[in-house]
């Protein structure tokens, strides 16, 4: 694989375990700066423990607008980054519509809020990767009802909807920011907590691609407002790529966390 200098500083979100510190080892394997985050002290301490030769860890609830905005201060203050990787995320598999202290739906701002807010916080890094999931192509966007405050809860929609809105964020981002690659990436069915045990995927396959366009100057890789599996470019759900769906889910997340995203 055709890598960028050793020296890249990458943060990899959701690194304690799974996909994300599986990514953050095998980037600082590589000789690169890597810096974890988890969503407490104690995941940090075990994060670190698992990726010894990572630059530090910094922690943060992405269930909480305060903790991400704090994860965002501490994350600069520990960078600048070439490189931010928004791994972290949560399934959809509750019964019911879980609610977070900020009194927004779960799985919408862990998964889809978070990230956008810490993009939206943090100085602009080279390049920009969001994790999404293949049931992005059955994901809907309804720009009236995001956090299914209307609709019938239906935890698996849910989830599917937040992959969705990863990549229109991703898509968005690479369309305000043309000094940034913005791109999401499927990793695939991964044996992880997530994933589960009957997965088909093993973690090394799972942060393969990742890996690729964080640190790769191939003409493949150094593309921006795509979507990738198995660092194969793939067609993503049509909405994605709609200017107005961008635009509504912009000015929608800017509406709930009180922060536009700046252009670059």
């Amino acid at each position: 694989m055709e890598q960028r200098n050793a020296g890249s500083s990458v943060l990899v979100t959701g690194s304690a375990d799974g996909i994300g510190r599986e990514t953050a080892a095998t980037l600082v394997a590589a000789g690169h700066r890597v810096l974890l985050h988890a969503r407490n002290r104690v995941r940090g301490e075990e994060a670190l423990a698992a990726v010894p030769g990572a630059a530090g860890v910094v922690t943060g609830d992405l269930a909480s607008l305060a903790s991400t905005r704090e994860l965002a201060a501490a994350a600069t203050a520990a960078g600048p980054f070439d490189v931010v990787i928004h791994n972290a995320g949560v399934g959809g598999g509750s019964a019911w519509r879980g609610v977070t202290e900020d009194k927004l739906e779960r799985v919408f701002q862990t998964n889809v809020l978070a990230p956008y807010l810490l993009t939206a916080l943090m100085p602009p890094p080279s390049r920009l990767i969001y994790l999404t999931s293949g049931l992005e192509a059955e994901g809907t966007v309804d720009l009236g009802d995001l956090q299914y405050e209307r609709r019938p809860w239906d935890g698996m929609r849910a989830y599917a909807d937040s992959k969705l809105l990863d990549v229109v964020l991703a898509f968005a981002v690479a369309r305000r920011r043309p000094g940034t690659l913005s791109n999401a990436v499927d990793p695939g069915w991964i044996r992880t907590r997530l994933g589960g045990p009957n997965a088909t995927g093993g973690l090394p396959e799972g942060a393969e691609t990742q890996v690729w366009l964080a640190t790769s100057d191939e003409p493949a890789a150094t593309v921006t407002g795509r979507y990738f599996k198995h660092r194969r470019e793939l067609r993503a759900n049509p909405a994605a790529s709609d200017e107005a769906v961008q635009d509504g889910l912009l000015a929608a997340c800017a509406e709930l966390t009180g922060v536009e995203l700046p252009a670059g």
